[in-house]
């Protein structure tokens, strides 16, 4: 894993172009990297391996038939230290073990709501626990909410 501290790199995987876009001027108005954009399980598989991402932005329904869940375990092979954050309308379509991912942020959600959430999760994966406060717009696995609970004072 390449060192933890910002800028990070960060990948996402939205078949909605307009959505990948907003998405990408965020991450880059907030000061971090975009290593690479794909719409579909094949585009995510064809990407190089050299720029690991700190942070994979991935949506559950994508281009081709393709599953958010399977390019969750792709890249969870791929690059094994990369923290998936699930970006859906529908939450309820995520296994209960989430498949490794760290959480999920809602769709739809503000810039705002993006933002903090990232802060946050840069926290829990750069150096655990999160100081933030959990953000509403950022929902954790069961077992990020497990690791990431707060250090006794």
């Amino acid at each position: 894993m390449p060192p933890c501290a910002p800028p990070l790199n960060v990948l996402i995987v939205e078949d909605e172009a307009l959505l990948a876009m907003d998405i990408e001027a965020m991450i880059l108005d907030s000061g971090h990297n975009v290593v690479g954009e794909a719409s579909s399980l094949r585009e995510v598989m064809a990407l190089p391996t050299d720029r690991q991402p700190h942070i994979a932005f991935v949506d559950i329904q994508l281009d081709e038939g393709s599953s958010g869940l399977d390019v969750c375990a792709h890249i969870r092979r791929q690059w094994v230290d990369t923290a998936v954050i699930f970006l859906t309308a529908n939450p309820k379509k995520i296994p209960v073990d989430f498949c490794g991912a760290y959480g999920v942020i809602p769709k739809p959600f503000s810039r705002s709501g993006l933002m903090s959430a990232m802060r946050y999760i840069q926290e829990g994966v750069c150096d655990p626990p999160p100081v933030s406060p959990q953000p509403s717009s950022f929902l954790p696995a069961p077992d990020t909410a497990q690791k990431w609970l707060p250090r006794p004072a």
